[in-house]
């Protein structure tokens, strides 16, 4: 590592925040449906529209941080994300809801900024375990904050909102005060090396460079210029369907708690820090060992499975203390597969297209988020409780299948290749 400290605060900005987030996760669903009467699908939706706000502005902030810099986008996404957290604790109406979710899905656009941040700060061989990091604060996120949401959620919804807010604006103060900038601005790069770098890039791209400057909700040109890698353009689209399978129960896994197994808040609490809980386990340290042992490549394949199964049984797990096995297999299989394939993602990108590329990715795994949710209220609703999770066994079995015969040959030739490339032009 270049330097323990930024990570280290990175690790505790995104944690703190996410503790603020993770209070919501259990009791957004049953909120709508106890204190606002909505229907599945109607949840769906509001699930939905905080990632497709972040599918606009991941890309806008990854552009925005090459520019500019990783710290200030993280300040600014943090005090919004406590905002709307303060509009939930006031919410009476589907309106403010979505209002609500609306402002938080802008300020929780900064995922792919704070995973530049990791990749400004780790060099490639110890990429892995940085984006390791992002995924534990997740993880731990998910323990302490539903435990801490079922908690509060019994002296009323509002104390809840009043909660991640608390969290969220702390991160804020953490990022402001402590955390130093990890990205170059453009005053600070080799002038020959840059001016190099943005002659290929005008060379490349012969319509404009991606990177000119003007800010677009869809940046086609950003899009185009990330998917010519074609290694990254394929770690990508295997984000995106695990994703994808993973969106379809954000809405409906508290839903299936409260009606099917008939949990309380707290116990949903339970199952979403038990999920954390594991899921930190694997990617704070776990996932070194096995991938040494076996390789990234046989890992994506393992954590494929193993998620594949675990979505495939959630509808099945008959009791608390059933249902508590099948959330530790998801949580193996989701802990594995998150941060190897950011590793790899990072690994055949060049250093100086890591914003721009993870900002992509993230914003194409909160078009995942949008179509997930959307479709899990739906299936839930209309179809039965079971063909949200069954739907994301059946996507995740894609990842399967392209792990097992597409990853081996051709992904190590295509990340020499970009390696090469990047050589040649920084």
């Amino acid at each position: 590592m270049k330097n323990r400290t930024p990570l280290t605060l990175i690790f505790l900005t995104v944690f703190i925040d996410l503790l603020g987030f993770g209070i919501l996760i259990p009791i957004l669903p049953t909120f709508a449906t106890v204190e606002l009467h909505l229907d599945e699908t109607s949840i769906g939706f509001i699930v939905a529209v905080y990632s497709l706000l972040q599918f606009i502005f991941n890309p806008i902030f990854g552009r925005l941080s090459d520019k500019y810099g990783r710290r200030p986008l993280i300040i600014v996404s943090l005090f919004l994300n406590a905002v709307g957290y303060i509009v939930f604790a006031f919410t009476h109406s589907f309106i403010m809801l979505t209002a609500s979710r609306v402002i938080a899905g802008i300020g929780g656009s900064s995922i792919g900024v704070a995973q530049a941040y990791i990749a400004d700060v780790t060099t490639k061989e110890n990429r892995s375990k940085g984006m390791g990091i992002i995924g534990a604060a997740f993880g731990l996120g998910f323990v302490f904050g539903p435990l801490i949401g079922g908690f509060l959620s019994g002296f009323g919804y509002a104390v809840t909102g009043y909660g991640s807010a608390f969290f969220s604006f702390s991160a804020c103060l953490l990022t402001l005060f402590f955390l130093p900038e990890s990205h170059l601005r453009k005053e600070e790069f080799n002038k020959p090396v840059r001016a190099r770098f943005a002659a290929r890039r005008v060379d490349s791209f012969p319509n404009g460079s991606p990177w000119d400057g003007k800010r677009k909700i869809l940046d086609i040109k950003s899009l185009r210029a990330v998917f010519d890698n074609p290694a990254s353009a394929l770690m990508i689209a295997l984000f995106f369907v695990l994703t994808f399978s993973m969106a379809n129960i954000y809405g409906t896994f508290s839903l299936l708690g409260y009606k099917i197994y008939h949990f309380s808040n707290l116990q949903n609490g339970y199952m979403y820090g038990i999920l954390g809980l594991f899921s930190a386990i694997v990617q704070g340290g776990l996932i070194n060992r096995l991938e040494k042992f076996i390789g990234q490549k046989k890992l994506i394949t393992l954590g494929s499975i193993l998620m594949m199964a675990g979505l495939a049984l959630l509808p099945y797990g008959v009791n608390f203390f059933g249902l508590v096995l099948v959330v530790i297999i998801l949580a193996f299989g989701t802990g594995i597969l998150q941060p190897t394939i950011l590793s790899l993602l990072s690994v055949v990108t060049p250093d100086s297209e890591q914003g721009i590329t993870l900002g992509v990715n993230q914003s194409l795994s909160s078009l995942a988020r949008v179509f997930g949710p959307f479709w899990g209220g739906f299936s839930f609703e209309f179809l039965g409780y079971q063909w949200p999770f069954l739907t994301g066994a059946a996507f995740t079995a894609i990842v399967v299948l392209a792990s097992i015969f597409y990853l081996p040959g051709k992904l190590k030739l295509q990340s020499e290749s970009s390696k090469i490339i990047s050589d040649k032009i920084l």
